[in-house]
C-alpha cells in the first residue's frame, strides 16, 4: 500500500522588519509551521531625514532562506507544495529596468519624501475628483513616489521599464513575470474606481508614462509559476503556481476571516490599525483614513477596506513598560497592577498620542498627556489603567469617524497578541461599540498561505476554517455601559481641550 502524500500551501509575508513563512496543511488547512528570517531586523537606509529604503533583494534572499529552512525542519519535500501565496509591505515603490533587474533602491511605505507632492496633486486635481474616483488623496502613496523619482531622479527614470509594488517584486522574483493586481493598485492611489481601471490620468498629470503600470492579474488567480531560476533559488518546485497576493492590511483583515461589510479587523500594535470592510464607495473622511480594494472586491460587488492607523497605541503602554521600575519588566506585570482599579482610573486620564502626527487628527501632532493626575490619589496602577482606557478610546473614537464614513460595525476580529491580550483594553472598546471581538491565533503568513488553498478551489468554507483552527476567545460587552461611557465622556472632554490649544 503506498503512503499517502501530504500537500501543502506555503504563504510569504514580505514586512520591512523581516520575511515570514508559513504552511498549512492543503486539507484542513492548519497552521503546521512559521519561520522568520533574518534573526535580526532588516536594516531600513534611512540617508536623509524621513527617507526610508531598502533593497529588495534582501527580501527575496530572505524569502529563500525562510523557504528552505521552513521545509527542511518540516521534513518537506518541494514536491509536497501545492500553492503560494504573498503578503506584504503596502505602498512601497519598486523600479525594473527592461532587463528585470532593479535600477535602485524600493523607497518604502513609511518614507515621507512624497507627502508635499501628493498634498498639492490633492488640491490641483481637486478633492471632489479625488474622492470620487481614487477615495483617497493621492498623498504620500505610490503614485507620488514614483513622481518624485521622475522630478529628481531623471536618469532613474528614463530607465524605468515597469514599477512594481513589494510583492509584485518577489512574485516576479519567483517565476519571472511581471504583473500586480487591482487590490495592489489601489494601495499607491492607481486605481480609478468609477472607472474600473488604472488610473492612468494620474500617472499622466504627474508626466508618467501610463505605460509603465505593470499586466493586471486577479488578487485570486494563476498569477504566474515558479521559474526554474525561482524555483532553485527558494529551494522550491518549477511549475509551482502563486495564486495569491495582497498588501498586509487585506491580507491580515482575510487572514481574521473579514470579507463582508460590517466585518473590521485590528490591530493593537505599537501603531493601531482599524480595516473596516464597506460595499460603499462614497467617502466622506477620505482625509483621515485611507481606502483601498479589499481582497474580494470587484466592479459589480464593491468590497471596500477602510483604513484608520492611529500612530500612538501600543508605543505608550512600552514607554510605561521601558521607563517605570517594575519589579518585573512585563506587560502580564503591567495588566495585573491596572486590573485593581475600578473603571475610569479615579478621573484620570491619559491622552496616547506621542508618536507623531494623526491624520485623524487631520494630521495634527496632538503629543501624549497626563490629566488630572491626583498626588496623592494616583499609584502607577491608575497610570497603567489609564494607559490602557486611553488607547482603547482612541480606537473607539476612530471608529466613530468610520461610522460617520459610511461604515457599519458589526463585528471586530483581532489577533490574539499585543494590546488585545490585555482583558481592560479588549473589554473596554467592545463595551463602548456594544459589538463582539473576536480573537484568533493566526499571522499575515498564514492568511496567505490559506489564501492560495482558498484561490485553488480547496479551501471552500474559509470562514468555518478559520474558526475550527484559530478562534481563541470572544470579548462580549459588559453590563456596566454606563461606567464606560462616563469614562470615555471624560477623556473626550481633555482631547477636545488639547485639541482646541
Amino acid at each position: 500500500m503506498s503512503k499517502i502524500c501530504i500537500m501543502y500551501y506555503i504563504g510569504f509575508d514580505i514586512g520591512s522588519s523581516s520575511i515570514k513563512a508559513a504552511l498549512v496543511d492543503a486539507e484542513t488547512g492548519k497552521s503546521i509551521a512559521s519561520v522568520n528570517e533574518p534573526e535580526e531586523e532588516m536594516d531600513i537606509i534611512s540617508i536623509h531625514k524621513e527617507w526610508a529604503e531598502q533593497n529588495p533583494e534582501f527580501w527575496w534572499k530572505n524569502v529563500c532562506k525562510a523557504s528552505k529552512r521552513i521545509l527542511k525542519e518540516n521534513t518537506i519535500s518541494p514536491n509536497q507544495i501545492k500553492g503560494i501565496g504573498i503578503s506584504y509591505q503596502m505602498h512601497g515603490l519598486v523600479l525594473l529596468n527592461e532587463k528585470g533587474e532593479l535600477i535602485r533602491n524600493s523607497i518604502i511605505w513609511c518614507d515621507s519624501r512624497a507627502v508635499e507632492i501628493g498634498n498639492n496633486a490633492f488640491n490641483e486635481i481637486g478633492q471632489e475628483k479625488c474622492m470620487s474616483t481614487l477615495l483617497n488623496s493621492p498623498a504620500n502613496f505610490t503614485a507620488s513616489k514614483l513622481k518624485w523619482i521622475r522630478d529628481n531622479e531623471p536618469e532613474n527614470y528614463k530607465r524605468i521599464h515597469k514599477f512594481l509594488l513589494p510583492g509584485d517584486y518577489i512574485a516576479y522574483r519567483f517565476s519571472g513575470v511581471v504583473n500586480t493586481t487591482k487590490s495592489g493598485l489601489s494601495e499607491g492611489t492607481l486605481w480609478d474606481f468609477k472607472e474600473d481601471e488604472s488610473a492612468k490620468w494620474l500617472l499622466e498629470y504627474y508626466d508618467i508614462n501610463p505605460n509603465l503600470i505593470p499586466k493586471i492579474v486577479p488578487t485570486f488567480s494563476k498569477q504566474s509559476k515558479l521559474s526554474s531560476q525561482g524555483a532553485n533559488e527558494s529551494g522550491l518546485t518549477a511549475g509551482i503556481p502563486i495564486l495569491y497576493r495582497a498588501g498586509d492590511q487585506p491580507n491580515n483583515a482575510l487572514s481574521l476571516n473579514v470579507f463582508n461589510e460590517g466585518e473590521v479587523a485590528a490591530t493593537g500594535g505599537t501603531s493601531g490599525v482599524i480595516y473596516a470592510v464597506t460595499d460603499s464607495t462614497l467617502t466622506t473622511e477620505g482625509v483621515k483614513l485611507n481606502n483601498f480594494a479589499h481582497v474580494n472586491h470587484s466592479e459589480d460587488k464593491p468590497r471596500i477596506g477602510k483604513l484608520l492607523c492611529i500612530n500612538g497605541a501600543g508605543i505608550q503602554y512600552r514607554w510605561l513598560k521601558n521607563n517605570l521600575n517594575l519589579e518585573t519588566n512585563s506587560y502580564q506585570t503591567m495588566n495585573s497592577h491596572a486590573s485593581k482599579v475600578s473603571v475610569g482610573s479615579n478621573g484620570l486620564q491619559l491622552i496616547p498620542f506621542g508618536n507623531g502626527a494623526e491624520r485623524m487628527f487631520d494630521n495634527k501632532t496632538v503629543g501624549t498627556h497626563i490629566c488630572n493626575l491626583n498626588l496623592n490619589k494616583h499609584t502607577r496602577s491608575h497610570i497603567f489603567r489609564a494607559a490602557l482606557e486611553g488607547i482603547a478610546f482612541s480606537f473607539v473614537y476612530g471608529m466613530e469617524i468610520l461610522k460617520k464614513d459610511n461604515t457599519e460595525i458589526k463585528v471586530i476580529r483581532a489577533g490574539n497578541d499585543n494590546l488585545f491580550r490585555s482583558e481592560i483594553f479588549s473589554n473596554t472598546v467592545a463595551t463602548l461599540i456594544n459589538q463582539e471581538i473576536e480573537i484568533y491565533n493566526t499571522t499575515g503568513a498564514i492568511g496567505a498561505a490559506r489564501a492560495a488553498g482558498l484561490s485553488d478551489g480547496t479551501f471552500k468554507d474559509f470562514g468555518t476554517m478559520i474558526t475550527k483552527n484559530d478562534h481563541v476567545m470572544t470579548y462580549h460587552p459588559l453590563q456596566n455601559q454606563e461606567d464606560y461611557r462616563e469614562a470615555y465622556k471624560n477623556w473626550k472632554r481633555e482631547l477636545n481641550r488639547i485639541l482646541k490649544k
